[in-house]
């Protein structure tokens, strides 16, 4: 005899298409019914399922919801504090896209309607032996949002460098590969890039590009009288832009440069951050040469707390590193 209720929960933005089927597989309702996906949409749920269980004496409860982006973030936390659904035991599965994907593939009868993936759901959470998806840790969490925000800004920051890179080339063909710098996005290369052309710097007296070249490097560069050098013959062996292109570009090139500074600056901040962050774990990565605070708040983020998996092969294939057993 059927004694747990499956509500599969087809999630998205703005709403939430929900459907109700027993651990037989009969169909508790005729067809899927939406949501709003707030508060109000979830204390309604509440409200349907309860009846539900208690229409068809059903003991225990068991949720199923696509892992689509953040959306189930707060339907899954609501309806797991809920103090009317405790006693019936309530356990969550927030499932993997392709797996809800590959298991609708078996469903070739059913419509191809929207509404029928809280179906594909609610049946995917039946049949699959799937453990059931624990509560985030908010320690941890915290933490991912960090480390996942510095991955997201480096990504970004990569792609402005390779526009900065694409304007300079035009402005001052040969400074890429003569730049006489260690960092082309230095505060001396950038002043460089950002105040003269080729044709500033083929004519400007040496000696007023070596102070030039001192000044913005804070004194500290090793030989600015040879940065100099390198620099002139570069300006001498560059193409030259055209006029009218010329000021568009520049301008481009300055934006560029200044989101290039912000992002560098948001990093040096989540970095700070994320160290900060990091002395509430009792870890021993950092002890790895080679792995500093961010890599080992990153791989604590994503990994979470590793007691949760039975042993090294259930965390090797969490992490990617399944190897074949023979």
């Amino acid at each position: 005899m059927p004694n747990t209720l499956i509500v599969g929960i087809d999630i998205s933005s703005q709403s939430n298409s929900i459907f109700f089927i027993d651990d037989a597989g009969n169909h508790l309702i005729k067809k899927p019914f939406s949501l709003p996906n707030d508060q109000e949409g979830a204390n309604e749920l509440i409200k349907r399922v309860i009846d539900c269980l208690s229409q068809y004496n059903l003991s225990c409860i068991k949720f199923g919801m696509e892992a689509t982006s953040h959306y189930a973030w707060h339907l899954h936390l609501y309806l797991a504090s809920s103090s009317e659904l405790l006693p019936y035991k309530p356990t969550f599965y927030v499932l993997n896209p392709s797996i809800v994907k590959g298991f609708k593939k078996i469903y070739t009868f059913l419509p191809k309607t929207d509404s029928i993936d809280a179906i594909i759901i609610a049946e995917c959470v039946r049949f699959s032996k799937l453990n059931p998806t624990p509560l985030p840790d908010f320690k941890y969490a915290a933490l991912q949002r960090l480390t996942r925000m510095r991955y997201h800004l480096v990504h970004n920051l990569t792609r402005e460098k390779n526009r900065a890179l694409n304007l300079i080339y035009l402005k001052f063909s040969t400074y890429s590969q003569d730049c006489p710098f260690s960092d082309i996005f230095g505060k001396a290369s950038c002043a460089i890039i950002e105040n003269f052309t080729p044709d500033d710097i083929a004519s400007m007296p040496l000696e007023d590009l070596i102070k030039f070249v001192s000044d913005n490097g804070n004194n500290r560069l090793s030989d600015v009288n040879k940065i100099a050098e390198i620099l002139k013959t570069a300006a001498n062996r560059s193409f030259r832009l055209h006029p009218l292109l010329a000021e568009s570009n520049s301008l481009a090139l300055s934006m560029t440069l200044e989101n290039i500074r912000f992002m560098q600056e948001q990093l040096k901040k989540l970095d700070k951050e994320i160290s900060k962050l990091l002395k509430a774990f009792f870890q021993t990565l950092t002890t790895i040469p080679g792995i500093g605070d961010v890599l080992a708040a990153g791989i604590i983020a994503e990994i979470g707390d590793i007691k949760r998996f039975k042993n090294e092969a259930a965390l090797a294939k969490y992490s990617g590193l399944a190897w074949t057993q023979y």
